[in-house]
């Protein structure tokens, strides 16, 4: 029975090459060579210590790989106030500033690099205005806060602060170069 079996694969083997439609196999898909030059950036993408809290993670990492942009780096961390000064350098003089070290010392983080065309200006898009009273529905501090307080995440405003950041949060060996799979189905 089973040599029979063989004998019956062995004979289809070569009409299967020729036509795998035939038999109901597709046949692999020809990959295009995708270039991306001028279309890479990274952005940081930070859930705060209120979005860790509530489970929120997975959500905000399912959004930007919906999206199709490509994950580099990620790390779940506690931030020191050294780390957090040198973050919002721009913001220490700010009569709100030790309130806000207050909240983003109140837990771990979730830090990411995000990889894409125009990652940047779309993942702030994608967060919603930084007063989630002002973020339209769909957008993440839309959908999932109330209070400018504790407003879940944070995302680089430049592709400069962008690298700035990046270099805060991670260092070189920390990120990963590679090539998923759906690049070609996302790029020309």
């Amino acid at each position: 029975m089973l040599a029979g079996l063989a004998i019956a694969l062995a004979s289809a083997l070569p009409a299967l090459v020729h036509n795998p439609s035939a038999f109901g196999v597709r046949a692999p898909v020809a990959r295009a060579r995708v270039h991306m030059a001028g279309n890479d950036e990274r952005t940081y993408i930070m859930v705060k210590p209120d979005g860790v809290q509530r489970g929120l993670v997975g959500q905000i990492i399912g959004r930007f790989e919906q999206r199709g942009y490509q994950l580099k780096g990620l790390k779940l961390m506690q931030p020191t106030e050294a780390l957090l000064r040198q973050h919002y350098n721009e913001l220490v003089t700010k009569a709100f500033f030790p309130r806000l070290l207050e909240y983003m010392l109140s837990g771990p983080v979730c830090a990411m690099v995000w990889e894409g065309k125009g990652v940047v200006a779309t993942g702030r898009m994608m967060l919603g205005a930084t007063n989630p009273q002002a973020s339209a529905p769909g957008t993440i501090r839309g959908d999932y806060c109330i209070d400018v307080g504790k407003n879940i995440c944070h995302g680089s405003d430049s592709v400069e602060n962008a690298e700035r950041e990046i270099g805060l949060w991670f260092s070189a060996d920390e990120l990963l170069s590679w090539t998923p799979h759906s690049r070609p189905w996302l790029y020309e």
